[in-house]
């Protein structure tokens, strides 16, 4: 059978390709110009419905929240749980982010490998197995979702029309399996400013922010000692003087999860204003309780067990009158609950951080069923001696019970996800396929 499988990820490659380049035309960011997550969530999940239909599969929309294809019959259902929708895009992509464009052997195009590529992946290998095993006696029911990037309402929604899934995966992990995801806790870093006229930075609370621009009152610090400490740093700036002065500098994106990966612009402009003299509150307090560390050391929060360290992360900030307010994400170890981090964070907080509130950690023991049949597929397909995992990244797992994250990251390059410049390889996507199709077959077992 697994030879067969493999034979038939190499025949569906092309379809499979056309698949994923028609839903990544999609520019399906959160939108509130229509009900409920934007007209391009809708128009994506439209056609990703319209590729399950094309095959013969059951299609639903569930109110344009979410949607599903189906195959099977029987009342248990193995769910693979994907997303549709995707973060917001920069204006420094080396391509259109919006048309997936093939350089070195390299897809790029925001959704290839979050989620639109794992979504594919998922229904590419529910195509195999309906082949292979016409007559199921339980369903797989490929869920999307449309807004997983910002709060998963639709899955949400999704479960109050449907329930549960009895088990399965969501392909928008790692492989070779999740096991554990950290807990999140969200919050607000806010204080007054008197020298900054204006700010606005990053593009989204789970991910390093790539660029600030700020309008300041001239002259409040010294511009040579700042531009050094960027550049000693690795950052880039502009600058212009035209009565007060604007600024804009450059970092580097990443996820949330793994803030070290990237080099947050918000951290590192405050930090250099603070070293080059500026005499401003907010800045004062961001140096004091948040500076450029990673892991919360100045909120008084680096923890960590055996399976993670816990990360720390500021996305957006803006101004609102005299108030200047920064978002932070928070994930924290597998083995630790939320409300004992939320009371340091805020003690340590000493009124500065504000509005804290956050979800417990998931964790499945190595031994439970549905992670042996998750595991031995994906080690028979692939041969590799990669160990479980847990992360830091929070997936529909936390919302849709009975699954975990498994795929789509192979572990062979650091894909981009949330990043400028996002791509997939050919090589992941056929193991995507091969591996989940194995994977089928052994929870049809359990």
């Amino acid at each position: 059978m697994k030879e067969i499988i493999k034979q038939k990820v190499t025949e569906y490659t092309e379809e499979m390709l056309q698949d994923l380049r028609e839903l990544v035309s999609y520019p399906s960011v959160y939108s509130d110009d229509a009900e409920p997550f934007g007209q391009a969530n809708i128009d994506c999940l439209n056609h990703a419905l319209k590729l399950g239909k094309d095959l013969g599969f059951t299609a639903v929309n569930v109110d344009n929240y979410a949607g599903y294809i189906e195959i099977g019959q029987g009342d248990e259902v193995i769910g693979i749980v994907g997303h549709l929708d995707v973060v917001p895009v920069s204006d420094t992509w080396k391509t259109n982010p919006f048309e997936m464009t093939l350089i070195d052997g390299k897809y790029y195009g925001r959704g290839t490998s979050d989620d639109k590529g794992g979504v594919v992946c998922g229904l590419m290998a529910m195509k195999i197995i309906n082949e292979l095993k016409p007559n199921l006696n339980k369903r797989i029911r490929l869920i999307m979702g449309c807004n997983e990037e910002s709060g998963s309402r639709g899955l949400q929604y999704y479960i109050k029309k449907y329930g549960y899934v009895d088990c399965g995966f969501t392909p928008d992990g790692s492989f070779p399996v999740v096991f554990g995801e950290k807990g999140m806790i969200g919050a607000s870093f806010c204080a007054k400013t008197e020298k900054i006229i204006n700010i606005k930075g990053g593009t989204a609370r789970n991910a390093v922010a790539a660029k600030v621009e700020m309008e300041l009152q001239p002259d409040c610090f010294d511009e040579t000692v700042f531009d050094e400490y960027l550049t000693n740093n690795g950052l880039k700036m502009t600058l212009k003087k035209n009565g007060t002065w604007k600024i804009t500098v450059f970092g580097t994106a990443a996820h949330a999860s793994t803030p070290e990966e990237g080099t947050n612009a918000i951290s590192y402009a405050m930090e250099g204003l603070y070293v080059s003299g500026i005499n401003d509150p907010f800045v004062t307090a961001y140096h004091e309780k948040i500076g450029t560390g990673y892991y919360g050391e100045k909120a008084g929060v680096d923890l960590k067990d055996e399976y993670g360290r816990l990360t720390f992360n500021i996305g957006v900030i803006n101004k609102t009158d005299e108030m200047i307010t920064a978002s932070i994400d928070i994930r924290f170890p597998v083995t630790m609950t939320h409300e004992p981090i939320v009371e340091k964070l805020l003690a340590n907080g000493e009124g500065y951080i504000i509005n804290a509130g956050g979800m417990d950690p998931l964790f499945f023991p190595l031994e439970h069923p549905m992670i042996k049949a998750m595991l031995n597929a994906y080690y028979d397909v692939t041969g590799s001696d990669l160990k479980p995992l847990t992360m830091g990244g929070g997936t529909y797992a936390r919302t849709m019970h009975n699954i975990v994250a498994f795929g789509c990251d192979t572990q062979e390059y650091n894909w981009h996800i949330h990043d400028d410049n996002e791509f997939v390889t050919l090589k992941s996507l056929q193991t995507q396929v091969e591996v989940y199709a194995n994977a089928l077959l052994n929870l049809l077992e359990i």
